[in-house]
């Protein structure tokens, strides 16, 4: 093992390399008391070049340290990057070694001044029931922003100004979930079509923030304060900060790319490999390797990583792409996996707020509702059923009751709450939420893949015109359609969580996986229009409502049972007001749903342990293509139905004769005000 000092992070020749000489627990080290932050480093490993044993060790290739807390740039791509001679013919050419010097094309790991004034900073610790998620991406969020200095756009410090978070806390979002910031790379495919990994699901760095949201100029390993800095202006405003991790695989791709990091270090240990040719890795992700978190080094590593972004960079939680990945033993996913018990022994990482991504590319991949206790995940069924109902599937009454109310039938049984589902009708992967009212295919073709990248199941409608139009009945009709989605995932039992722009119509023309879109089509567009801001009020509002009634957020499953003496805290009921009849919940053609919460009947507590009550809620929806008059239900006690929301009329209406007329493709929600 040699140490790489370089005077200057682009140079491509050490100034001094320095043989490691001690080792403990299989772990290289020295000591150097001069080191200065902002010296730039790198690695160099001998070892056997066996890639038929599982080993690619070539010291030819500068490495970055996979314990560095910044890095210097970005990757400048040549075949000098990778360990094999790449322009070969031999299909066998990997196994062939490249003693090309890789040093200058790669950036240097960074040592970082560590020390920073927290000050006062305190965690938010928001709770679940009062939680709503905010995804967004740095740069996206307000490159475009004309209220945030240009300086800052773009950048960490950007997401912190008085603009953003004025904008985020009139949601009433209480924690944004960054896009991952972990410092990653572009692959060579992409830059050389003058693309970026915009996402960045990619990395390469599991400690360093990436320096691509760094402010412009500013010195390597700069990100790093700027990074806490942002955390902790946020925290000030009472926002959380999560972050999307990704340590199911690394940029290093499959056996034929390049030789960055974690391969040149020790590649057998770091990623699972065929176990019939080692030279192949497995690839659960569907980016070329999956890491190895049977072996021990690499699971410490990861909850090293998690570790540090708590206690150094003071975030609050994360959301762990393909989880199923990182507790997949020799014989699939294993729910009593090892990194499971690990995060729930470990005091620091158990405390935080913890959400799954709970599919992956493996054999029975798709895990929703199978994560254990002390973990959310995203819910795709919820997703996936909402977008069927409102689009006029047949059939999806039964399976939206089930979603609206919590999702028991995945959660419950485990032991896990409502809170265990993380709801969402849209994410950064997919349509927009404008998109899914205005395409009903995708159009990836500036993606470079000639279309063929995304997916085809998007479950949108376009009603009536493929892509945006002026059309008058069309426009209303996707607007309504927009609020339908924002209403239904406000009041639903669970975490809703917020796709960034979707409150102001953000379009991507039909692109679903504009993960490589580094420009105006992912970037949010603050310039609005009239029915853009009526819709971002509309979106302010909905979830006012579900802020200020609990019973909203519950923190415990419906009973579904009248206690003695009272009645049922949750009623489902079909539009002659009576509760829905077994033929009315098996009918297909049945758009209409009825959703009766009682607040004097609920069994909820607040965090003193006293009894939670309010006011009935009736929410009403309709799927289908034609109105129906919907008789209101008593309630009990003197008082009437009154009306707060309703997607097909932008004005609250008074509600006479005990009815109202539930129009087509509208929800509806009622409170019942008490004389008492």
């Amino acid at each position: 093992m040699e140490l790489c000092l370089f005077n200057h992070q682009d140079d491509a020749v050490e100034a001094e390399r320095i043989e490691l000489q001690e080792r403990s627990n299989q772990v290289w080290h020295a000591y150097l008391p001069d080191i200065r932050p902002g010296q730039a480093y790198g690695y160099r490993v001998h070892g056997p070049h066996a890639p038929a044993h599982g080993h690619r060790f070539n010291p030819a290739k500068l490495l970055l340290d996979p314990y560095g807390k910044a890095i210097s740039g970005t990757v400048k791509w040549s075949d000098a990057l990778s360990g094999y001679p790449v322009r070969s013919s031999d299909p066998d050419r990997d196994l062939a070694l490249d003693a090309q010097d890789s040093a200058g094309g790669m950036p240097k790991s960074i040592v970082i001044e560590s020390a920073f004034t927290w000050g006062d900073d305190q965690l938010p610790r928001t709770p679940w029931d009062r939680t709503v998620i905010y995804e967004c991406h740095v740069k996206g969020m307000t490159i475009l922003h004309p209220d945030v200095l240009e300086p800052l756009r773009g950048a960490y410090l950007g997401l912190a100004t008085d603009p953003v978070i004025e904008h985020l806390k009139g949601l009433g979002v209480t924690a944004i979930e960054l896009l991952p910031v972990h410092h990653m790379v572009t692959e060579r495919r992409l830059a050389e079509l003058g693309l970026t990994n915009y996402w960045g699901y990619s990395s390469i760095g599991f400690f360093a923030p990436d320096i691509r949201y760094a402010t412009p100029g500013a010195p390597a390993g700069q990100q790093v304060a700027e990074f806490k800095s942002m955390v902790k202006r946020l925290h000030g405003a009472g926002l959380e900060v999560i972050l999307d991790v990704v340590y199911n695989h690394t940029a290093e791709g499959n056996h034929l790319g390049p030789t960055l990091s974690f391969r040149g270090i020790d590649n057998s240990a770091y990623y699972r490999l065929n176990p019939e040719n080692l030279r192949l890795y497995v690839d659960f992700t569907g980016c070329g390797n999956t890491v190895d978190l049977r072996h021990s080094g690499t699971r410490q590593l990861v909850m090293d990583s998690l570790r540090y972004w708590i206690t150094e960079m003071h975030v609050d939680g994360f959301r762990f792409d393909l989880a199923p990945v990182l507790v997949r033993g020799n014989d699939g996913v294993d729910p009593s996996g090892e990194f499971f018990d690990l995060v729930r022994q470990d005091p620091i990482v158990s405390q935080a707020k913890l959400i799954a991504e709970p599919w992956d590319l493996g054999p029975d991949g798709y895990q929703v509702g199978r994560f254990p206790i002390g973990w959310a995940e995203w819910n795709g069924k919820y997703r996936d059923s909402v977008r069927r109902y409102w689009r006029g599937d047949a059939g999806t009454v039964g399976d939206l009751a089930s979603r609206l109310s919590g999702s028991s039938d995945l959660y419950e049984t485990s032991g896990r709450t409502p809170l265990a589902s993380v709801n969402f009708v849209t994410c950064h992967d997919g349509f927009t939420l404008q998109d899914l009212v205005s395409y009903e295919s995708k159009h990836n073709e500036a993606n470079g893949e000639n279309n063929r990248d995304g997916t085809d199941q998007n479950l949108s409608r376009n009603w009536g015109i493929e892509g945006a139009t002026e059309a008058a009945h069309i426009v209303r009709m996707r607007d309504r359609i927009k609020r339908n989605f924002l209403g239904t995932l406000a009041f639903s039992q669970g975490v809703p969580m917020i796709s960034h722009g979707d409150e102001l119509g953000r379009s991507q023309a039909g692109n679903n996986n504009a993960y490589c879109q580094d420009s105006p089509t992912t970037w949010i567009d603050w310039r609005l229009s009239p029915l853009q801001r009526e819709l971002l009020q509309f979106t302010r509002s909905v979830f006012a409502i579900r802020a200020a009634n609990p019973v909203l957020r519950r923190r415990t499953f419906f009973r579904h049972e009248a206690p003695k003496g009272s009645a049922k805290d949750l009623t489902w009921l079909g539009p002659d007001g009576a509760e829905m009849t077994p033929e009315e919940w098996n009918d297909p053609a049945n758009h209409v749903l009825g959703m009766l919460i009682r607040g004097e009947a609920t069994d909820e507590t607040d965090e003193r342990g006293r009894r939670l009550t309010g006011d009935a809620l009736l929410l009403l929806l309709n799927g289908g293509t034609r109105s129906k008059p919907f008789i209101l239900p008593p309630a009990g006690g003197l008082g009437s139905w009154a009306e707060v929301l309703n997607t097909a009329h932008p004005t609250v209406r008074p509600v006479r004769e005990g009815k109202v007329n539930l129009v087509a493709h509208s929800l509806m929600l009622l409170r019942f005000d008490s004389l008492r």
